[in-house]
C-alpha cells in the first residue's frame, strides 16, 4: 500500500476545521447562531441553555487559528500512523 504525505494530510484537515469555524464566526457575525443552535437541539430533541455571546472579532481569529492548527496535528499524527501501519 502507498504512503501517504502526512503534511498535505495536516493542510487538507487543517483547512477543513478552519474553514468549519470561520463559517461558524460568520453566522455568529450575522445574528443567526442562537436560532441555529436551537433548531438543531429541537431536531436532536435536546433541551438545553445555550447562549450565543456577542460576535468578537479576536475571538474569532483565535478560534480559526486554533481549530485550523488542532486540524493540522489531527491529521498529521493520522497520516504518520497510517503510514507506519502500511508497513
Amino acid at each position: 500500500m502507498t504512503t501517504i504525505n502526512a503534511q498535505k494530510v495536516g493542510l487538507t484537515l487543517g483547512a477543513m476545521f478552519g474553514l468549519a469555524h470561520l463559517l461558524w464566526s460568520l453566522v455568529v457575525a450575522l445574528g443567526l447562531a442562537q436560532s441555529l443552535i436551537n433548531w438543531i437541539l429541537k431536531v436532536h430533541m435536546l433541551e438545553a441553555s445555550h447562549t450565543v455571546l456577542p460576535f468578537s472579532l479576536s475571538s474569532a481569529v483565535t478560534l480559526v487559528v486554533v481549530k485550523s492548527l488542532i486540524g493540522f496535528v489531527v491529521g498529521y499524527v493520522f497520516a504518520t500512523i497510517w503510514d507506519k501501519v502500511q508497513k
